[in-house]
């Protein structure tokens, strides 16, 4: 079944996991915000149904799911379709991209992550939030879940392999935080953010397009 199809066919659901696991989310989004610059024209990938660009104040989405924009739009974002490997926007557009969860569903991660870097102005920040396959937490949430209809035809990655693939499109000063130290499924409170990564389920890495860039290293 193709992933837009799930997310599709389980809206409800995926939105509704912020409101049962509150310390989980609180989480995730003190880290991103740990690491997400202040900028005016930011835009996330794989926005969902909005549930970290509004508290950001990220005004910008694309989403390939049609039931996944709905509740986004109704959040105020502005949401267009597309997919993360061909943006639909223009050249250096935005001061900052934000991507969470959305690599791992991606069918080219390596072109996703061009793509960012082609739509960021020199200078511009790239934030991946992700969960770190390497992680002993992240290991084990994964194996619990690996039947969720979310999960099932989903890559996970490391955060070494995040680190070589952003090194390799051309993206450098990357920073690391790291969440979810606990069992996302017992939490009951949030989980503090840390620098570093390999101790929690929960990563985050912001990366530079370098300042006076043109074009793709990668190339």
């Amino acid at each position: 079944m193709p992933r837009t199809t799930i997310f599709d066919q389980h809206v409800e659901r995926y939105d509704a996991w912020f409101e049962q696991h509150p310390a989980v989310y609180a989480s995730e989004l003190a880290a991103v915000r740990t690491l997400w610059p202040p900028v005016r024209e930011a835009l996330e990938v794989g926005v969902g149904t909005g549930r970290f660009a509004v508290p950001l104040g990220i005004r910008y989405g694309v989403e390939p799911s049609a039931a996944m924009r709905q509740k986004a739009a109704a959040r105020g974002v502005q949401v267009v379709a597309g997919v993360a490997e061909a943006l639909p926007f223009p050249d250096r557009r935005f001061e900052a991209v934000l991507l969470v969860t959305t690599l791992c569903f991606v069918d080219d991660p390596r072109q996703a992550l061009r793509e960012a870097y082609r739509v960021l102005r020199p200078g511009g920040f790239l934030v991946i939030g992700f969960v770190d396959r390497d992680s002993p937490p992240g290991r084990r949430y994964l194996e619990r879940h690996r039947e969720s209809p979310f999960y099932r035809e989903a890559r996970f990655f490391s955060a070494s392999e995040i680190a070589a693939l952003m090194q390799e499109v051309g993206f450098g000063e990357l920073v690391w935080r790291q969440t979810l130290f606990s069992d996302p499924d017992t939490m009951t409170r949030p989980d503090p953010v840390r620098e570093g990564y390999g101790a929690g389920a929960f990563v985050v890495v912001r990366g530079q397009r370098p300042p006076g860039s043109r074009i793709f290293a990668g190339r």
